[in-house]
């Protein structure tokens, strides 16, 4: 592990967790689950994408015959809301090393219509089959240790009104990427963190699909504040991640018509580059 990195209080391990019991789903039907969407995991008043995935990433686990997420592409419909929602799955195509399925959540609107909020088509794997060889230019991101960092207590909620995901995350943000919160923006679309979760349980593959969606918006180092909603977003699992605290690092390059991409790079204690994606989401400027 990095000399960077400072131990997490472990109190949760992986399964028996917060994450675990409000991402857990429940088989009605074969293809079919039901899940109270926690509203522990807001931003205002919608869900994390992240933590939506998440939910997804867990259902379609059940659905294939392989374990775990390889790849994840979701297209965000309409904002979901803490509440009861139901998930369907269809298993695409089922191989040695890959399978293939797709999955869409669904709630009710207030005339009792069901209304699709997400749809995601992944391919799952065996994270643990694969060959040991790594052949890479990539570079772990370089910022200060943990305790040089700052979280959520030290500074403003990243949006006005209620930010309850944050109490459920470890994040220790990159002093050089929090230009935004001390009203002196960079102008760069750069966010960087340590990432974990509060009671100190482990990251897994299913919470790499959170952790590419849980720091603040890039566009807040680049002058912009509010809620950056994503459009569509697309994670690789690369690794199963080691114990410790994971580094994420997110880049936007390009700004225009009020639309921004953030590619994200997740690494774990070992320099290992775990995960990866690439997300589209709007921005409503001015």
């Amino acid at each position: 592990m990095p000399e960077a990195a400072t131990a997490q209080a472990v109190t949760a391990t992986i399964g028996d967790s917060e994450f675990d019991r409000d991402t857990a789903v429940t088989l009605r039907e074969p293809g079919v689950y039901d899940i109270d969407l926690s509203a522990g995991w807001t931003i205002i008043s919608a869900v994390n994408g992240g933590y939506l995935l998440a939910v997804l990433g867990r259902a379609l686990a059940d659905a294939l015959p392989h374990p775990d997420p390889f790849t994840v592409s979701a297209h965000y419909l309409t904002a979901s809301q803490p509440g009861p929602a139901v998930i369907r799955t269809d298993v695409v195509r089922t191989g040695r090393t890959l399978s293939t399925g797709q999955a869409s959540l669904f709630q009710y609107d207030d005339e009792g219509r069901e209304v699709e909020r997400i749809r995601v088509l992944a391919s799952y794997g065996d994270l643990d089959s694969l060959p040991d060889d790594v052949r890479t230019s990539a570079q772990p991101p370089a910022f200060p240790p943990m305790d040089q960092c700052f979280g959520s207590g030290d500074g403003p909620a990243p949006v006005s009104g209620s930010s309850a995901i944050t109490e459920r995350l470890m994040l220790k943000l990159d002093p050089a990427t929090l230009g935004w919160a001390l009203g002196a923006p960079t102008g760069k679309g750069e966010m960087r963190a340590w990432f974990g979760l509060a009671d100190g349980r482990d990251a897994d593959p299913l919470s790499l699909l959170l952790a590419v969606d849980a720091l603040p918006p890039t566009a807040f180092e680049m002058g912009i504040s509010g809620w950056v909603p994503t459009v569509e977003l697309t994670v690789h699992v690369r690794f199963r991640p080691a114990p410790g605290p994971l580094r994420v690092s997110i880049t936007t390059r390009n700004l225009a018509g009020g639309f921004l991409e953030e590619d994200a790079e997740v690494w774990d204690s070992q320099d290992r580059l775990v995960a990866q994606s690439r997300q589209l989401a709007r921005v409503r400027l001015g």
